[in-house]
Protein backbone atom coordinates (compact mmCIF):
# COMPACT_ATOMS: atom_id res chain seq x y z
CA UNK A 1 0.00 0.00 0.00
CA UNK A 2 1.65 3.19 -1.24
CA UNK A 3 0.44 6.50 0.16
CA UNK A 4 2.97 8.62 -1.70
CA UNK A 5 1.93 10.98 -4.47
CA UNK A 6 3.48 10.42 -7.87
CA UNK A 7 5.86 12.99 -9.31
CA UNK A 8 3.08 14.17 -11.62
CA UNK A 9 0.64 14.57 -8.73
CA UNK A 10 3.19 16.50 -6.71
CA UNK A 11 3.73 18.77 -9.71
CA UNK A 12 -0.04 19.29 -10.05
CA UNK A 13 -0.30 20.30 -6.38
CA UNK A 14 2.72 22.62 -6.59
CA UNK A 15 1.41 24.26 -9.77
CA UNK A 16 -2.01 24.97 -8.24
CA UNK A 17 -0.47 26.20 -4.98
CA UNK A 18 1.90 28.57 -6.78
CA UNK A 19 -0.93 29.91 -8.92
CA UNK A 20 -3.07 30.54 -5.86
CA UNK A 21 -0.27 32.30 -4.01
CA UNK A 22 0.41 34.62 -6.95
CA UNK A 23 -2.99 35.26 -8.49
CA UNK A 24 -5.58 34.66 -5.74
CA UNK A 25 -4.26 35.11 -2.20
CA UNK A 26 -3.15 38.77 -2.59
CA UNK A 27 -6.63 39.75 -3.79
CA UNK A 28 -8.91 37.44 -1.76
CA UNK A 29 -9.95 40.05 0.82
CA UNK A 30 -10.65 42.69 -1.80
CA UNK A 31 -12.72 40.28 -3.86
CA UNK A 32 -14.68 39.46 -0.74
CA UNK A 33 -15.39 43.17 -0.20
CA UNK A 34 -16.32 43.56 -3.86
CA UNK A 35 -18.60 40.53 -3.72
CA UNK A 36 -17.26 39.17 -7.00
CA UNK A 37 -14.34 37.42 -8.67
CA UNK A 38 -12.86 39.22 -11.70
CA UNK A 39 -13.73 37.31 -14.87
CA UNK A 40 -10.15 37.83 -16.06
CA UNK A 41 -8.98 35.28 -13.48
CA UNK A 42 -10.84 32.46 -15.18
CA UNK A 43 -9.03 32.78 -18.50
CA UNK A 44 -5.76 32.30 -16.60
CA UNK A 45 -7.24 29.30 -14.80
CA UNK A 46 -8.42 27.89 -18.12
CA UNK A 47 -4.97 28.31 -19.62
CA UNK A 48 -3.64 25.96 -16.93
CA UNK A 49 -6.15 23.28 -17.93
CA UNK A 50 -8.21 23.72 -14.77
CA UNK A 51 -11.49 24.49 -16.55
CA UNK A 52 -11.95 20.80 -17.34
CA UNK A 53 -9.83 19.02 -14.77
CA UNK A 54 -11.46 15.61 -15.15
CA UNK A 55 -13.07 16.19 -18.52
CA UNK A 56 -11.74 13.55 -20.93
CA UNK A 57 -8.82 14.38 -23.16
CA UNK A 58 -10.96 13.35 -26.15
CA UNK A 59 -13.25 16.28 -25.33
CA UNK A 60 -10.34 18.66 -24.83
CA UNK A 61 -10.09 18.41 -21.05
CA UNK A 62 -7.13 17.60 -18.83
CA UNK A 63 -8.26 14.01 -18.24
CA UNK A 64 -7.11 13.92 -14.64
CA UNK A 65 -8.52 11.68 -11.94
CA UNK A 66 -10.57 12.54 -8.89
CA UNK A 67 -7.56 12.20 -6.61
CA UNK A 68 -5.68 14.63 -8.84
CA UNK A 69 -8.61 17.04 -8.58
CA UNK A 70 -8.54 16.97 -4.78
CA UNK A 71 -4.92 18.07 -4.94
CA UNK A 72 -5.86 21.04 -7.12
CA UNK A 73 -8.65 22.17 -4.81
CA UNK A 74 -6.66 21.61 -1.63
CA UNK A 75 -3.86 23.76 -3.04
CA UNK A 76 -6.09 26.54 -4.39
CA UNK A 77 -8.04 26.70 -1.13
CA UNK A 78 -4.88 27.59 0.71
CA UNK A 79 -5.25 30.90 -1.14
CA UNK A 80 -9.06 31.25 -0.92
CA UNK A 81 -11.65 28.51 -0.38
CA UNK A 82 -14.42 30.66 -1.88
CA UNK A 83 -12.63 30.97 -5.24
CA UNK A 84 -11.58 27.33 -5.23
CA UNK A 85 -15.10 26.12 -4.43
CA UNK A 86 -16.53 28.16 -7.30
CA UNK A 87 -14.10 26.45 -9.66
CA UNK A 88 -15.21 23.10 -8.24
CA UNK A 89 -18.82 23.87 -9.21
CA UNK A 90 -17.75 24.79 -12.73
CA UNK A 91 -15.83 21.54 -13.07
CA UNK A 92 -18.74 19.48 -11.75
CA UNK A 93 -20.91 20.96 -14.51
CA UNK A 94 -18.23 20.41 -17.15
CA UNK A 95 -17.92 16.75 -16.22
CA UNK A 96 -21.68 16.30 -16.54
CA UNK A 97 -21.62 17.78 -20.04
CA UNK A 98 -18.66 15.61 -21.01
CA UNK A 99 -20.14 12.38 -19.67
CA UNK A 100 -23.75 12.76 -20.76
CA UNK A 101 -23.86 15.46 -23.45
CA UNK A 102 -24.04 14.81 -27.18
CA UNK A 103 -21.75 16.35 -29.79
CA UNK A 104 -23.83 19.53 -30.00
CA UNK A 105 -23.73 20.09 -26.23
CA UNK A 106 -20.00 19.44 -26.15
CA UNK A 107 -19.27 21.80 -29.01
CA UNK A 108 -21.67 24.57 -27.94
CA UNK A 109 -21.19 24.55 -24.17
CA UNK A 110 -18.38 22.25 -23.05
CA UNK A 111 -15.62 23.51 -25.35
CA UNK A 112 -15.80 27.15 -24.12
CA UNK A 113 -16.20 25.90 -20.54
CA UNK A 114 -12.90 24.02 -20.72
CA UNK A 115 -11.06 27.20 -21.69
CA UNK A 116 -13.27 29.09 -19.22
CA UNK A 117 -14.43 31.48 -21.88
CA UNK A 118 -17.78 30.41 -20.41
CA UNK A 119 -18.24 29.93 -16.67
CA UNK A 120 -20.80 27.30 -15.61
CA UNK A 121 -23.25 27.23 -12.71
CA UNK A 122 -25.10 24.20 -11.30
CA UNK A 123 -28.84 24.68 -10.72
CA UNK A 124 -30.48 21.95 -8.64
CA UNK A 125 -31.66 23.42 -5.32
CA UNK A 126 -34.99 25.23 -5.12
CA UNK A 127 -36.65 27.30 -2.38
CA UNK A 128 -38.74 24.29 -1.39
CA UNK A 129 -36.36 21.42 -2.20
CA UNK A 130 -32.92 21.24 -0.67
CA UNK A 131 -32.00 17.84 0.75
CA UNK A 132 -35.11 16.42 -0.95
CA UNK A 133 -33.77 17.40 -4.35
CA UNK A 134 -36.02 14.99 -6.25
CA UNK A 135 -39.00 17.14 -5.20
CA UNK A 136 -37.91 19.98 -7.50
CA UNK A 137 -40.73 21.79 -9.31
CA UNK A 138 -39.03 23.83 -12.06
CA UNK A 139 -40.73 22.51 -15.18
CA UNK A 140 -39.66 22.26 -18.80
CA UNK A 141 -42.55 21.77 -21.21
CA UNK A 142 -41.64 20.19 -24.54
CA UNK A 143 -42.94 21.61 -27.83
CA UNK A 144 -41.95 21.46 -31.48
CA UNK A 145 -39.66 24.46 -30.89
CA UNK A 146 -37.88 23.03 -27.84
CA UNK A 147 -38.50 23.52 -24.12
CA UNK A 148 -40.21 26.26 -22.13
CA UNK A 149 -38.91 26.58 -18.55
CA UNK A 150 -40.80 27.94 -15.55
CA UNK A 151 -39.62 27.89 -11.96
CA UNK A 152 -37.03 29.14 -9.48
CA UNK A 153 -33.64 27.86 -8.34
CA UNK A 154 -32.17 29.00 -5.02
CA UNK A 155 -28.67 29.49 -3.55
CA UNK A 156 -27.05 29.39 -6.99
CA UNK A 157 -23.36 30.23 -6.91
CA UNK A 158 -22.72 32.41 -9.94
CA UNK A 159 -26.35 33.44 -10.36
CA UNK A 160 -26.30 36.53 -12.58
CA UNK A 161 -22.53 36.12 -13.01
CA UNK A 162 -22.01 32.87 -14.90
CA UNK A 163 -22.30 32.50 -18.66
CA UNK A 164 -24.17 29.20 -18.74
CA UNK A 165 -26.48 27.35 -16.34
CA UNK A 166 -26.77 23.56 -16.09
CA UNK A 167 -30.32 23.14 -14.84
CA UNK A 168 -32.25 20.19 -13.45
CA UNK A 169 -35.89 20.47 -14.54
CA UNK A 170 -39.05 18.40 -14.41
CA UNK A 171 -40.08 17.05 -17.81
CA UNK A 172 -42.23 14.20 -16.49
CA UNK A 173 -44.10 12.99 -13.46
CA UNK A 174 -43.19 13.61 -9.82
CA UNK A 175 -40.12 11.83 -8.46
CA UNK A 176 -36.57 11.40 -9.68
CA UNK A 177 -37.49 9.67 -12.96
CA UNK A 178 -39.35 12.77 -14.13
CA UNK A 179 -36.24 14.98 -14.02
CA UNK A 180 -34.05 15.99 -16.96
CA UNK A 181 -30.98 18.20 -17.39
CA UNK A 182 -30.85 21.16 -19.77
CA UNK A 183 -28.40 23.96 -20.51
CA UNK A 184 -29.43 27.63 -20.52
CA UNK A 185 -27.17 30.41 -21.73
CA UNK A 186 -27.08 33.78 -20.00
CA UNK A 187 -29.11 36.33 -21.92
CA UNK A 188 -31.83 33.86 -22.88
CA UNK A 189 -35.24 35.55 -22.85
CA UNK A 190 -37.15 34.62 -19.69
CA UNK A 191 -34.01 34.05 -17.61
CA UNK A 192 -33.62 36.48 -14.69
CA UNK A 193 -32.05 36.66 -11.26
CA UNK A 194 -32.97 37.60 -7.72
CA UNK A 195 -31.10 40.02 -5.52
CA UNK A 196 -27.57 39.34 -4.33
CA UNK A 197 -27.67 37.13 -1.22
CA UNK A 198 -25.88 38.54 1.84
CA UNK A 199 -24.01 35.49 3.09
CA UNK A 200 -21.92 34.60 6.14
CA UNK A 201 -19.03 33.41 3.96
CA UNK A 202 -18.16 32.73 0.32
CA UNK A 203 -18.74 36.45 -0.15
CA UNK A 204 -16.62 36.70 -3.30
CA UNK A 205 -19.03 34.32 -5.03
CA UNK A 206 -22.16 36.15 -6.26
CA UNK A 207 -25.13 34.07 -5.11
CA UNK A 208 -28.68 34.67 -6.32
CA UNK A 209 -31.94 32.95 -7.12
CA UNK A 210 -32.24 31.98 -10.78
CA UNK A 211 -35.70 32.54 -12.24
CA UNK A 212 -37.27 31.05 -15.38
CA UNK A 213 -40.42 32.72 -16.75
CA UNK A 214 -41.47 31.15 -20.05
CA UNK A 215 -37.78 30.76 -20.78
CA UNK A 216 -37.45 29.09 -24.17
CA UNK A 217 -34.46 26.97 -25.16
CA UNK A 218 -33.81 24.69 -28.15
CA UNK A 219 -34.46 20.95 -27.79
CA UNK A 220 -30.75 20.46 -28.56
CA UNK A 221 -29.95 21.96 -25.14
CA UNK A 222 -31.11 18.74 -23.48
CA UNK A 223 -28.23 16.87 -21.85
CA UNK A 224 -28.46 13.12 -22.44
CA UNK A 225 -31.92 11.61 -22.27
CA UNK A 226 -35.17 12.87 -20.79
CA UNK A 227 -35.84 11.39 -17.37
CA UNK A 228 -32.19 10.73 -16.54
CA UNK A 229 -31.36 14.19 -15.19
CA UNK A 230 -31.57 13.27 -11.52
CA UNK A 231 -29.17 10.40 -12.11
CA UNK A 232 -26.78 12.82 -13.82
CA UNK A 233 -27.06 15.30 -10.96
CA UNK A 234 -26.34 12.65 -8.34
CA UNK A 235 -23.42 11.24 -10.33
CA UNK A 236 -21.75 14.62 -10.14
CA UNK A 237 -22.19 14.91 -6.40
CA UNK A 238 -19.71 12.20 -5.38
CA UNK A 239 -16.88 14.15 -6.97
CA UNK A 240 -18.31 17.46 -5.77
CA UNK A 241 -18.24 16.16 -2.21
CA UNK A 242 -14.59 15.27 -2.56
CA UNK A 243 -13.78 18.68 -4.02
CA UNK A 244 -15.52 20.62 -1.28
CA UNK A 245 -13.79 18.43 1.31
CA UNK A 246 -10.47 19.29 -0.30
CA UNK A 247 -11.40 22.97 -0.06
CA UNK A 248 -11.97 22.57 3.69
CA UNK A 249 -8.70 20.71 4.06
CA UNK A 250 -6.57 23.25 2.21
CA UNK A 251 -8.06 26.26 3.96
CA UNK A 252 -7.74 24.66 7.40
CA UNK A 253 -4.14 23.78 6.63
CA UNK A 254 -3.41 27.40 5.72
CA UNK A 255 -5.05 28.49 8.99
CA UNK A 256 -2.80 26.13 10.94
CA UNK A 257 0.29 27.37 9.09
CA UNK A 258 -0.64 30.98 9.90
CA UNK A 259 -1.28 30.03 13.53
CA UNK A 260 2.12 28.39 13.91
CA UNK A 261 3.76 31.55 12.60
CA UNK A 262 1.66 33.81 14.82
CA UNK A 263 2.38 31.73 17.93
CA UNK A 264 6.12 31.80 17.27
CA UNK A 265 6.02 35.62 17.30
CA UNK A 266 3.42 36.36 20.00
CA UNK A 267 4.95 36.76 23.45
CA UNK A 268 3.29 36.15 26.81
CA UNK A 269 4.87 35.86 30.25
CA UNK A 270 8.33 36.29 28.79
CA UNK A 271 8.27 33.69 26.01
CA UNK A 272 6.55 32.95 22.70
CA UNK A 273 3.23 31.24 23.21
CA UNK A 274 4.24 28.23 21.11
CA UNK A 275 6.45 27.25 24.09
CA UNK A 276 3.49 26.57 26.37
CA UNK A 277 2.86 22.84 26.51
CA UNK A 278 -0.92 23.14 26.75
CA UNK A 279 -0.95 25.09 23.48
CA UNK A 280 1.50 22.69 21.88
CA UNK A 281 -0.94 19.86 22.56
CA UNK A 282 -3.66 21.80 20.75
CA UNK A 283 -1.36 22.29 17.76
CA UNK A 284 -0.55 18.57 17.77
CA UNK A 285 -4.22 17.62 17.83
CA UNK A 286 -4.94 19.84 14.84
CA UNK A 287 -2.07 18.35 12.85
CA UNK A 288 -3.25 14.82 13.68
CA UNK A 289 -6.81 15.60 12.65
CA UNK A 290 -5.79 17.24 9.37
CA UNK A 291 -3.52 14.35 8.43
CA UNK A 292 -6.29 11.86 9.21
CA UNK A 293 -8.70 13.90 7.09
CA UNK A 294 -6.20 14.07 4.22
CA UNK A 295 -5.68 10.30 4.22
CA UNK A 296 -9.42 9.62 4.38
CA UNK A 297 -10.13 12.07 1.55
CA UNK A 298 -7.50 10.57 -0.73
CA UNK A 299 -8.75 7.04 -0.03
CA UNK A 300 -12.28 8.07 -1.01
CA UNK A 301 -10.98 9.79 -4.15
CA UNK A 302 -9.00 6.68 -5.05
CA UNK A 303 -12.12 4.55 -4.69
CA UNK A 304 -14.07 6.89 -6.97
CA UNK A 305 -11.26 6.72 -9.55
CA UNK A 306 -11.31 2.93 -9.36
CA UNK A 307 -15.09 2.69 -9.66
CA UNK A 308 -15.27 0.81 -6.37
CA UNK A 309 -18.79 -0.35 -5.40
CA UNK A 310 -18.54 1.45 -2.06
CA UNK A 311 -17.21 4.71 -3.55
CA UNK A 312 -20.41 6.68 -2.84
CA UNK A 313 -20.33 5.58 0.79
CA UNK A 314 -16.69 6.62 1.16
CA UNK A 315 -17.29 9.96 -0.55
CA UNK A 316 -20.12 10.63 1.90
CA UNK A 317 -18.01 9.59 4.89
CA UNK A 318 -15.08 11.70 3.75
CA UNK A 319 -17.31 14.71 3.13
CA UNK A 320 -18.77 14.52 6.64
CA UNK A 321 -15.43 13.93 8.35
CA UNK A 322 -13.20 16.31 6.39
CA UNK A 323 -15.55 19.31 6.30
CA UNK A 324 -16.27 19.08 10.02
CA UNK A 325 -12.57 18.63 10.77
CA UNK A 326 -11.74 21.66 8.64
CA UNK A 327 -14.25 23.84 10.46
CA UNK A 328 -13.07 22.59 13.84
CA UNK A 329 -9.42 23.28 13.07
CA UNK A 330 -10.13 26.74 11.61
CA UNK A 331 -12.15 27.70 14.68
CA UNK A 332 -9.38 26.46 16.97
CA UNK A 333 -6.86 28.52 14.99
CA UNK A 334 -8.99 31.60 15.51
CA UNK A 335 -9.03 30.88 19.26
CA UNK A 336 -5.25 30.53 19.37
CA UNK A 337 -4.90 33.92 17.71
CA UNK A 338 -6.83 35.41 20.61
CA UNK A 339 -8.45 38.76 19.87
CA UNK A 340 -6.37 39.13 16.72
CA UNK A 341 -8.10 36.08 15.26
CA UNK A 342 -11.34 38.06 15.23
CA UNK A 343 -9.81 40.75 13.02
CA UNK A 344 -10.04 40.50 9.24
CA UNK A 345 -6.39 41.50 8.81
CA UNK A 346 -5.20 38.11 10.07
CA UNK A 347 -7.30 36.09 7.63
CA UNK A 348 -8.41 33.36 9.99
CA UNK A 349 -11.94 34.66 10.60
CA UNK A 350 -12.56 34.58 6.81
CA UNK A 351 -11.57 30.93 6.72
CA UNK A 352 -13.93 30.15 9.61
CA UNK A 353 -16.79 31.86 7.76
CA UNK A 354 -16.00 30.36 4.37
CA UNK A 355 -15.74 26.78 5.64
CA UNK A 356 -18.98 26.71 7.57
CA UNK A 357 -21.12 26.26 4.46
CA UNK A 358 -19.12 23.20 3.39
CA UNK A 359 -21.05 21.20 5.99
CA UNK A 360 -24.30 22.17 4.23
CA UNK A 361 -23.77 22.13 0.46
CA UNK A 362 -23.17 19.16 -1.85
CA UNK A 363 -25.60 17.36 0.46
CA UNK A 364 -25.78 18.31 4.12
CA UNK A 365 -23.68 16.33 6.53
CA UNK A 366 -26.89 14.91 7.96
CA UNK A 367 -27.61 13.47 4.50
CA UNK A 368 -24.05 12.09 4.43
CA UNK A 369 -24.81 10.19 7.63
CA UNK A 370 -28.04 8.91 6.09
CA UNK A 371 -26.18 7.61 3.02
CA UNK A 372 -23.66 5.80 5.21
CA UNK A 373 -26.31 4.36 7.53
CA UNK A 374 -28.41 3.05 4.65
CA UNK A 375 -25.43 1.31 3.10
CA UNK A 376 -24.46 -0.19 6.44
CA UNK A 377 -27.96 -1.57 6.89
CA UNK A 378 -28.01 -2.87 3.31
CA UNK A 379 -24.71 -4.65 3.84
CA UNK A 380 -26.05 -6.22 7.03
CA UNK A 381 -29.35 -7.38 5.51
Amino acid sequence: MDFALTEEQTAIFDMAKAFGEEHIAPHAHQWEKDGTIPKALWSEVGALGLGGIYVSEESGGSGLGRLDATLVFEALSMACPSVAAFLSIHNMCAKMLDTFGDDHVKEQFLAPAITMDKVLSYCLTEPGSGSDAAALKTRAERSNEGYTLNGTKAFISGGGYSDTYVVMVRTGDNGPKGISTVVVDDGTAGLSFGGLEDKMGWKSQPTRQVQFDDCKIPAANLVGSEGDGFKYAMAGLDGGRLNISACSLGAAQSALTATLQYMSERKAFGKSIDQFQALQFRLADMEIELQAARTFLRQAAWKLDQGAPDATKFCAMAKRFVTETGSKVANECLQLHGGYGYLADYGVEKIVRDLRVHEILEGTNEIMRLIVARQLLAENA
